[in-house]
């Protein structure tokens, strides 16, 4: 029985061989489309969510998985390790990490001999994917469970966030638009660049070009301040753009020194505030 069993949630974007090899649990948030409730990247795919929102009309909304649903991966992971750490996207952004402590209480009571902990990670898409990842990794190196809380805190303060949202739609739409379209002014004639910092734990406007190409480059100039020469993990995750996120990525590689890369969906629960079109770039340096 291996020391530390890794689980967190849908949002954080890793690839299905990563997930598979490192053996991490997944709990799938929820899409609420025509009144019925589809488990994220189970029942329902990011490319089907894109294109109902695509059409603008009876657009999907979403929720946090269940209680239930964490205490069920809990148990069973805790048939694999003698802990579980199971890691979230932003408290400040999502309830998840209440519905994951909730369940973390009803295990402790079920399950007293397996230590189980949550984590908040701070982060969202691609950054969170780099956390787990990193946990992961340590957990299968046979790190114990405060080893592994360590490896999570270490990564919080590395990785970069930015993405490019192709419009203000549908946050304006639900209402989430708050601080981004008064500062980006026309909701038609911008192309948004919004960061994510663990440090922060909130999305934050970063830049205001108008068009896409400008977009673009903007954020690699600024994933270029902030990486210079070092070698660098990277994660592009797109909205139903997978032939653009290709060619991000193809741009990032021939710019700079990637040792990790990897393109993946971004997560529709957390798209069908940003919309289809996104394109995001998660990173960190060695």
């Amino acid at each position: 029985m291996k020391k530390v069993a890794v689980v967190t949630d849908s949002t954080c974007c890793l690839p299905r061989e990563l997930v598979e090899q490192y053996d991490i649990g997944i709990v799938p948030l929820e899409i609420i489309y025509e009144d019925k409730s589809y488990r994220d990247g189970i029942d329902i795919t990011p490319g089907e969510v894109y294109k109902i929102m695509r059409k603008k009309e009876n657009l999907p909304t979403t929720s946090t998985a269940a209680v239930g649903d964490f205490l069920e991966a809990y148990r069973g992971a805790s048939k694999k390790a003698e802990s579980v750490l199971c890691i979230t996207v932003t408290s400040l952004q999502s309830q998840t990490f209440q519905a994951a402590s909730t369940a973390r209480d009803m295990a402790r009571e079920e399950m007293p001999n397996t230590i189980v902990e949550v984590f908040d990670s701070r982060a969202v898409a691609a950054s969170l994917g780099f956390i787990v990842l990193a946990v992961a990794r340590a957990a299968k190196g046979g790190s114990d469970l405060l080893q592994c809380i360590e490896a999570a805190k270490n990564m919080m303060g590395k990785v970069n966030f930015l993405a490019m949202l192709d419009t203000l739609y549908y946050l304006a739409r639900l209402g989430r638009i708050a601080k981004a379209a008064a500062w980006a002014g026309s909701v038609l004639s911008v192309k948004p660049i919004l960061g994510h910092s663990p440090a922060v734990g909130v999305t934050e406007p970063v830049a205001r070009p108008r068009t896409k190409a400008k977009a673009i480059e903007r954020m690699l100039e600024i994933m270029a301040e902030r990486v210079g020469n070092s070698k660098v993990h990277v994660m592009v995750n797109h909205a139903d753009e997978m032939e653009e996120a290709k060619r991000l990525l193809a741009e990032i590689k021939s710019r700079f020194n990637c040792v990790e890369s990897y393109i993946t969906e971004f997560p529709p629960v957390m798209g069908v505030h940003t919309g289809p079109g996104l394109l995001a770039i998660g990173f960190y340096c060695e």
